[in-house]
């Protein structure tokens, strides 16, 4: 394993980390060694942290690319200010961890836990969510852009007033979510669960709305929707129009 000090094109040192696989202590002791000289963060690019317990580091401003974070252990961390770019991290635990104004593009992190994380500013893009579970996070500001939540909790978010582009929220977890006043930019809403959530105001023309129960087309109130939509609800709610 090494440690190279590179200057990338913003000017500002880093120190590099490329091809690594990498345990706890190693990780540690890179920390260590970032601290003892510049502070600069660290850059890891196609290194591996498959099942790796990294529980509550401090990898502030760090930068991830094309890693392995399968099954990783993240509780706890400071990852504020974190980039993550094409990493794979299926089951990987980011519970509890700070994320604020951080950036995640074109990541699988399918069946990923944010539960009670600090996602204030943080960014999904082009990323796959299917099943992850952000119970309880702090999400002021967390925007998802071209990203699949299929089956995921969303329980209690708030995308109020946000455009929502190409969101597909099939079989998630909506339940109490705010979508007032939201702008649906394709995506989809299909089956999803959606006790609770709030629609007043929100622009659902571009969504697909297939599956909508009739104890869920009250939610709808205030919303609009195309001539197309309005059929499928109602053949949805087992209704037919002579």
């Amino acid at each position: 394993m090494s440690l190279d000090s590179t200057a990338p094109a913003s000017g500002a040192q880093a120190h590099v980390v490329t091809g690594a696989t990498l345990t706890r202590s190693d990780v540690e002791q890179l920390v260590a060694t970032s601290m003892a000289g510049n502070k600069a963060p660290l850059h890891f690019t196609d290194c591996d942290f498959e099942g790796a317990d990294l529980s509550r580091l401090d990898l502030r401003g760090a930068e991830f690319h094309r890693c392995t974070i399968v099954e990783t252990s993240f509780f706890g961390a400071m990852l504020s200010h974190t980039r993550w770019v094409r990493c794979r991290g299926r089951e990987a635990d980011f519970a509890s961890v700070d994320l604020v104004d951080a950036a995640f593009q074109s990541s699988d992190l399918n069946n990923t836990s944010w539960r009670r994380a600090k996602l204030a500013s943080a960014s999904f893009h082009s990323c796959k969510l299917t099943g992850a579970n952000f119970e309880a996070c702090t999400a002021l500001g967390l925007s998802f852009v071209e990203t699949l939540l299929v089956g995921a909790h969303l329980r209690g978010l708030s995308f109020r007033k946000a455009t929502l582009q190409q969101l597909d929220f099939s079989d998630a977890d909506l339940a109490g979510v705010d979508f007032r006043e939201a702008i649906f930019d394709g995506g989809s809403l299909k089956d999803a669960h959606l006790k609770g959530a709030r629609f007043d105001g929100a622009d659902l023309r571009e969504a697909d709305l297939s599956g909508v129960r009739l104890v869920d087309a009250a939610l709808f109130k205030g919303a609009t929707i195309s001539h197309q939509q309005a059929a499928v609800l109602v053949t949805e709610l087992g209704l037919r129009v002579m």
